[in-house]
């Protein structure tokens, strides 16, 4: 592989967007039922009653459920593609959708959001850009948010394997689409204590869930 074929930012970005139509395939996997009924209603559980950011929505696995008895909430993402997936969906009336750079937070609705959910997020934002990322969502959270963040677990001879480092750490998948064609997507898998060091000074009252194939963390902000 040249460096040529390694993953950038705009090749990732690229990718979502031809794999928006499959992409929900890997959660019909039939070792991750019983995980992600158990998610789903936590996260009904979760979010009752708040106004609700979701970055990176992707085609909107997890509106349906999280949103069910929210207030509000906005579905957010940078891809037109995977947000037609999610926008053709029955969905709860209080759903949104907005366009918008989950690094950047540039297109955000001007919204009192009072809870904040990323789903299968953290594991593609380069360890680098962590610390800055998550202090560019904390600022555009009130004190008292409560955020959940939502991503997989490495399960051995489930996950796809890691094919390569890089000098920071990241770990990065070679990935085909139905269509044939190969990707290298950046996936990193956090342990519990990594995840924690990386929230910074406002969160407060922070649990940490394991689901099997996916773990979650959630916190309130300072």
């Amino acid at each position: 592989m040249t460096r040529a074929d390694f993953a950038t930012p705009e090749s990732m970005r690229a990718y979502y967007a031809q794999r928006a139509r499959e992409y929900e395939l890997v959660y019909h996997k039939p070792q991750r039922q019983d995980a992600l009924r158990r998610i789903e209603a936590w996260l009904a559980e979760v979010f009752a009653g708040h106004r609700v950011l979701e970055i990176a929505s992707g085609t909107g696995w997890w509106v349906p459920h999280g949103a069910s008895r929210a207030a509000a909430w906005w579905a957010t993402d940078l891809n037109p593609e995977t947000l037609a997936v999610a926008q053709a969906k029955t969905l709860p009336a209080c759903v949104h959708f907005g366009q918008v750079d989950a690094y950047t937070l540039q297109g955000l609705p001007d919204e009192a959001f009072d809870a904040c959910f990323s789903g299968c997020w953290w594991s593609h934002v380069p360890l680098q850009r962590l610390g800055d990322w998550l202090a560019t969502l904390h600022a555009a959270l009130p004190a008292g948010s409560r955020v959940v963040m939502l991503d997989n677990a490495h399960v051995e001879g489930d996950s796809t394997p890691v094919t390569r480092y890089d000098e920071h750490g990241n770990g990065y998948q070679r990935r085909r689409l139905l269509d044939g064609s190969e990707h290298e997507v950046l996936k990193n898998f956090p342990t519990q204590a990594e995840v924690l060091a990386c929230l910074g000074p406002r969160a407060e009252a922070v649990s940490w869930h394991h689901f099997g194939h996916y773990w979650a963390v959630d916190y309130r902000l300072r």
